[in-house]
């Protein structure tokens, strides 16, 4: 029988960073690089830009932008659930491999991804979301129960760039097949054009990444910590869970006033990473279609590159000046970089916003999950405080993004929009200066 890790020791850290090494490719490769310039493809390819969907015709960029908020929806109201009855098993390793499989096996789906059969295809995007974050945000719950307080905002930002360098190599290797798909062997069939076969080879390769790479954190990875729950309404006892938490923020006062800068800093931060290659996409003056696909998937290379450079910089300047201080002074480049993409016209532009993005992306993220670990009350009840904190974020992600499609559709403008979130870091930075100050750097 394999011997537990104990707390702190490097093998555990590792294993347990490593994960984002394994998950990482679906946020970059799916959400942010391949699959937005695969689908809007297809529908350029088909010469439609409406779908019969539920006897109603759609255009294509609100099916896919309602796919994903319900996806959200869906992931905010499961998550509390899997809280729940993790705690009461004491086996959440169970259920992240669960969302971890669900997700690589729903990214392999997206091979088959036709306007011909729209409706499997969507469910197989909505379940890779699904998978994604569900299984992610059940790896951050661990993070109190792997690593000292002094360790996590270390090992946290080394999960983000170990994430960057594996999502960059599978890219690099994918965007080899989509720009050379003669070279790989790939050829035009019935099913459309050399190009867009590679890229769903690519959607197959991420699925595979995903599954083989977590079995290092798996094996590792202690089981969960197991909670005495009564044995009727286990289901709800998530829920329950999420109302014993929000309790708890009231007298916590730190930990309550962070919360509420985070919520309103990350709905603009994940905004921007969801819509950032649309916006690419449509608002900037690329060339042919060729030149397009490559600008943008040039530009993700550079956030990713950029970010591993970011998260670590993020650490160390965490040690010197504190986590609020150093998410403050991010949150402002954040704003700043706002007001600087509502001016962006050629692909040179986009490329300097995008390395802009990637130096605080990373950091932005490691730090938030971090400083969250450590404001936690002593408590071996991870799991629903991380829940908590997740459903936060995902609430922010449905809030965000709507608002953000809301404003581009009324006012006829992306660029409006982007406007519209630097209101939010601005906002964010007000609420992170309210958060009460102590002798340690937090």
């Amino acid at each position: 029988m394999k011997k537990q890790l104990v707390k702190g020791s490097k093998k555990l850290l590792n294993a347990w960073a490593f994960y984002d090494w394994a998950n990482s490719v679906y946020s970059l490769v799916i959400s942010s690089a391949i699959f937005p310039i695969f689908y809007g493809a297809l529908f350029r390819v088909a010469d439609i830009e409406k779908v019969k969907v539920f006897g109603g015709e759609i255009s294509r960029a609100p099916l896919i932008s309602y796919t994903t908020s319900l996806a959200f929806v869906f992931i905010a109201l499961v998550t509390p659930l899997i809280s729940g009855v993790a705690d009461y098993l004491g086996n959440k390793r169970m259920f992240m491999k669960f969302f971890c499989y669900l997700g690589g096996i729903s990214c392999i789906g997206l091979y088959w991804f036709s306007l011909d059969h729209i409706l499997f295809s969507l469910l197989c995007y909505f379940f890779g979301l699904v998978g994604f974050w569900v299984s992610f945000a059940i790896n951050n719950s661990y993070l109190p129960d792997i690593a000292f307080p002094e360790q996590q905002d270390r090992i946290s930002a080394k999960g983000f760039s170990l994430g960057y360098v594996g999502s960059v190599l599978l890219l690099l290797f994918n965007l080899a097949m989509v720009m050379k798909p003669d070279f790989f062997g790939i050829t035009t069939d019935v099913g459309g054009a050399a190009e867009i076969k590679a890229m769903k080879y690519s959607f197959v390769s991420v699925g595979v990444w995903w599954i083989v790479f977590s079995q290092y954190t798996f094996y590792y990875l202690p089981v969960g910590n197991k909670r005495e729950s009564p044995k009727k309404n286990i289901v709800l006892n998530g829920f329950k869970e999420l109302r014993l938490v929000w309790g708890q923020l009231g007298k916590n006062m730190k930990l309550k006033r962070y919360l509420g800068a985070f919520f309103v800093y990350s709905m603009a931060v994940q905004t921007v990473m969801l819509i950032a290659t649309y916006f690419g996409e449509e608002e900037i003056a690329w060339g042919t279609d060729t030149e397009r696909t490559t600008g943008l998937i040039v530009s993700i290379l550079v956030i990713q590159v950029v970010a591993i450079i970011g998260a670590t910089l993020t650490a160390k300047a965490s040690r010197v000046l504190g986590n609020i201080r150093t998410l403050i002074i991010i949150n402002v480049i954040w704003a700043m970089i706002c007001v600087y993409a509502y001016f962006l016209i050629t692909p040179m532009d986009f490329y300097i916003a995008a390395g802009l993005v990637g130096i605080v992306m990373g950091g932005i993220q490691a730090l938030s999950r971090s400083t969250y670990s450590k404001f936690l009350p002593k408590t071996t009840d991870t799991t629903s405080f991380f829940s908590f904190y997740d459903v936060a974020e995902k609430i922010g992600i449905i809030i965000g993004t709507f608002l953000y499609g809301f404003i581009a559709q009324i006012t006829g403008s992306m660029r409006n929009a982007i406007l519209f979130l630097f209101l939010f870091f601005l906002i964010g930075i007000f609420l992170l200066f309210r958060v009460p100050k102590e002798t340690e750097k937090a």
